[in-house]
């Protein structure tokens, strides 16, 4: 957002990881107050399709544009691909055809385009033909060990400027758009997870293993070392433990219903995701970027110490 707010002429758009949740997306958006944040939950749950997510980014550009700011950020979490109706629909398909095609990867990519659009039904294959090549070719790449689709092998953040490139085009053909839109791309998914640990890092860490260590040498098995009152000064953390039972939900892993621990996803009715969607409007328009800047590690707790305002925010009420 700095190199964004210097040189005042790129669209950054920016996939972060996070697997399916988007909880990393939130949090950034929370720390930093971008333009554009997409939260996958959200997307899913009001039941958008991809036009949709491309025309409300083509909206605060052209917005932005009418003030003159040509540039901004759009933070894109890893997993929102899966989240989009048609697009979730076609990876459930894709992931079970695949786990009985075994030679699969030995195809042609004419061959393997060919196949999937005589064996997907109808609305799949409509799907899977409408994408752009590389993208289609990057939802058939191999599955992970869990038997999915590996959503940080595709390209969304390309996907989705590229498509706002041809919506914006479309706007200004029409006299609703008057701007320049010049996109760069970043996904920080190993830069994002190979800083430093803070502070709360390391005694969250340390404390969920020493409390491990106490569960097993109790006796107690098949539990998972939890953690409470994350907000106050570790000294006053509650540990405790979770049935891994209690954890489970079934799900589809190569082509087979088998239970897994259940995912956690954002909350759309938390109180993070409220305070994020009451201020992204003015976000978007307005340039309020904030810098957090470096980790802090020595001097007073307030600075070294913090969580993520994710936990804050979810404490607040409690």
């Amino acid at each position: 957002q700095r190199d964004c707010f210097s040189a005042k002429k790129y669209w950054h758009f920016i996939k972060l990881m996070g697997r399916s949740a988007s909880h990393i997306a939130l949090e950034c958006a929370l720390q930093t107050q971008p333009n554009v944040c997409i939260i996958s939950e959200e997307v899913e749950a009001k039941n958008q399709t991809l036009q949709d997510v491309v025309d409300y980014i083509a909206g605060i550009v052209a917005a932005r544009a009418k003030q003159g700011n040509n540039f901004g950020t759009v933070l894109i979490p890893e997993g929102l691909i899966e989240f989009i109706p048609a697009m979730k629909s076609l990876i459930a398909e894709l992931n079970d055809l695949l786990a009985k095609t075994p030679d699969f990867a030995q195809k042609s990519t004419a061959e393997q385009r060919e196949f999937l659009s005589a064996n997907l039904s109808k609305a799949n294959a409509e799907t899977f033909i409408s994408l752009p090549e590389g993208v289609a070719r990057q939802l058939t790449l191999d599955r992970d060990p869990h038997g999915n689709v590996q959503v940080s092998l595709i390209e969304t953040e390309k996907l989705l400027s590229e498509m706002v490139g041809r919506r914006l085009a479309k706007m200004k053909a029409e006299g609703s758009y008057d701007g320049k839109f010049s996109a760069l791309h970043h996904f920080f998914g190993y830069e994002g997870r190979c800083a430093a640990p803070s502070n709360f890092d390391a005694d969250y860490c340390y404390a969920l293993g020493y409390n491990a260590a106490c569960l097993i040498n109790a006796g107690v098995t098949g539990y998972i070392s939890s953690l409470r009152n994350l907000t106050k000064p570790s000294v006053q953390w509650i540990a405790g433990g979770v049935p891994i039972s209690m954890m489970f939900n079934m799900e589809r892993r190569h082509g087979e219903m088998k239970p897994v621990i259940q995912k956690a996803l954002v909350r759309l009715d938390g109180t993070p995701f409220q305070r994020f969607a009451a201020k992204r409007d003015d976000w978007a328009i307005n340039t309020q970027y904030v810098f957090p800047g470096p980790i802090q590690y020595f001097g007073p707790a307030e600075v070294c110490d913090q969580p993520t305002l994710t936990l804050h925010y979810e404490h607040l009420d409690k």
